[in-house]
Parts: structure tokens; sequence; C-alpha cells
């Protein structure tokens, strides 16, 4: 069986207002994983990605840039445990 991990971001810089949370969606669905992506009250986003290591790296390489449009200025990763996800939602 493959190996699940997940990863919470956090996402600074002008963030919000730019299309952010959409596009995590649909790099979500390109790469393969699940999780869901918000925005904040203090202006970040979060998101949480789970999938293969590979398909969560590729996930935090597109977190670190961002759309067009989007200034990511510092990404904060944190291991958390897996929780079976089954779509990549968008909240907030």
């Amino acid at each position: 069986m493959a190996t699940t991990v997940r990863r919470r971001v956090r996402v600074h810089g002008r963030v919000q207002g730019v299309g952010f949370r959409w596009s995590t969606r649909e790099a979500a669905r390109r790469t393969g994983v699940t999780g869901v992506v918000r925005n904040l009250p203090d202006g970040t986003v979060e998101a949480e990605v789970e999938g293969p290591p590979d398909a969560v790296d590729a996930m935090l390489a597109f977190l670190r840039e961002g759309p067009p449009g989007a200034l990511v200025i510092g990404v904060d990763v944190e291991d958390v445990p897996p929780v079976g996800d089954s779509s990549f939602d968008v909240s907030g």
C-alpha cells in the first residue's frame, strides 16, 4: 500500500482576493491530492493537502508560487495525521 502524508500549509503574502483558493483546487485536481483550502481572518490562506508524498510535494511547489496575481512571501508547512479525505474542498 502506498504511503499517504498530510501537510498543513499556511501561505503568507497577497493571497486573498486573487483566486488563490480556486487555483489551489485546480492544482489539487491535477496532482490528485485531497484536502481543503480556506482564507483565514489574518489575511493568510491555509491548506491541508493529503496524498502520496510526490503529489503532496507538487502541491507544496504550487503553494509556494501561487496563481498569477498572488505574491507569496512565506509558507509554513506542518506535518499532520492523514484523515482520509475523498475530495479537495474550498471553504471560507
